[in-house]
């Protein structure tokens, strides 16, 4: 099995931070057709072969997933595309 662990900083005051969390979480669905919904102040998302979250903190976000075997072949795109994703609402 594989992970994606990513730490990424923001500045955002939370609410901000969230409905910026809330749209990369849309994109990611788009792309890669993910479910999600929040437990508090966790992003929690979903597909066949993937399950991670997204915990906004004060000052950084920490993404983290496990990739099914099949879904760990495309590991680096999903990865590079959460990175993308991130500095661009961040």
């Amino acid at each position: 099995m594989s992970r994606i662990d990513i730490r990424h900083p923001h500045s955002l005051p939370k609410p901000k931070a969230r409905k910026a969390i809330e749209e990369v979480a849309k994109k990611l669905a788009e792309k890669f057709d993910m479910d999600y919904d929040w437990d508090g102040d966790t992003l929690n998302f979903s597909r066949s072969g993937v399950e991670g979250a997204i915990e906004l903190a004060a000052k950084d976000l920490h993404v983290h997933a496990k990739l099914g075997f099949l879904t760990a072949m495309f590991k680096d795109p999903i990865e590079s595309e959460i990175k993308r994703v991130l500095k661009e609402k961040f």
